[in-house]
């Protein structure tokens, strides 16, 4: 069964300048939302973007992360990936995990659309005979045609994410980490990309998802996770802790 634990996870982002710079500090802050600290042993400072942070999601699970650009959302999605090594803390994942963030990264610019549908799925996990045996219906989900012939460096941003997010889906993840939107191109091809996440998502024993989009939390989630400054403020019903976020912001607190 899947499932993520995390218990009194902390995470420090070290900043090589010196700590005498208040005005930069002051902006960092501002920008990240995090708590801003001497770092210790040296003249430079840290942010800390996650404090404390116990959270257990069991399996089923549909959580909607909320809050302010730098509360921490897509710290804790990079922690439950393990892409970020906790300061502090324990993490415990059961199941595969699956991410779709930097969705284009272990891609070639130089290699062919089909060349990099391989190593794109080689670098998720996939065998290169798994992603091989998957490539014409990952080719069929791209809707390239014949450009999955020509090289990525000849593609509009669009058509690269087209590829990347085929790729991404094709797998049938445990743990399922989705920060922000896709950008997945023109509205037919964005129609088709809803309906092939839509079936990604249910397949996934664990969904976590940071988003600035009520709609779409209201639609894949069932329940809220509101952070801040780099703390859970509210966890509880996604209309609940979306209410409550929102008339948070309208106060202007």
């Amino acid at each position: 069964m899947a499932r993520i634990s995390l218990s009194d996870v902390t995470v420090d982002i070290p900043i090589y300048e010196p700590a005498g710079r208040s005005l930069k500090n002051n902006i960092l802050s501002t920008a990240t939302g995090g708590q801003i600290r001497p770092r210790a042993g040296t003249t430079g400072t840290v942010i800390r973007a996650i404090e404390n942070l116990t959270l257990d999601v069991e399996h089923g699970s549909r959580v909607g992360l909320i809050g302010h650009n730098g509360a921490g959302k897509s710290t804790i999605l990079r922690v439950m990936a393990g892409i970020y090594e906790p300061t502090g803390g324990t993490v415990s994942i059961a199941g595969e995990v699956a991410s779709l963030f930097d969705i284009g990264f272990g891609m070639d610019p130089e290699a062919t659309g089909w060349e990099n549908i391989v190593l794109r799925g080689m670098y998720l996990g996939f065998s290169r005979r798994d992603i091989e045996a998957r490539s014409e219906e990952i080719g069929k989900a791209t809707g390239l045609g014949e450009f999955l012939d020509m090289p990525l460096r000849t593609y509009s941003a669009g058509m690269s994410t087209r590829l990347a997010f085929a790729v991404s889906t094709s797998l049938k993840p445990e743990v399922l980490l989705i920060d922000e939107g896709i950008g997945a191109g023109d509205a037919a091809f964005l129609a088709q990309a809803q309906e092939r996440l839509q079936a990604f998502i249910g397949e996934a024993g664990v969904l976590v998802m940071a988003s600035h989009s009520n709609d779409l939390l209201r639609a894949w989630c069932t329940e809220g996770l509101w952070m801040e400054h780099g703390k859970m403020r509210m966890r509880g019903p996604i209309d609940a802790v979306i209410g409550a976020y929102t008339d948070f912001v309208n106060s202007g607190r």
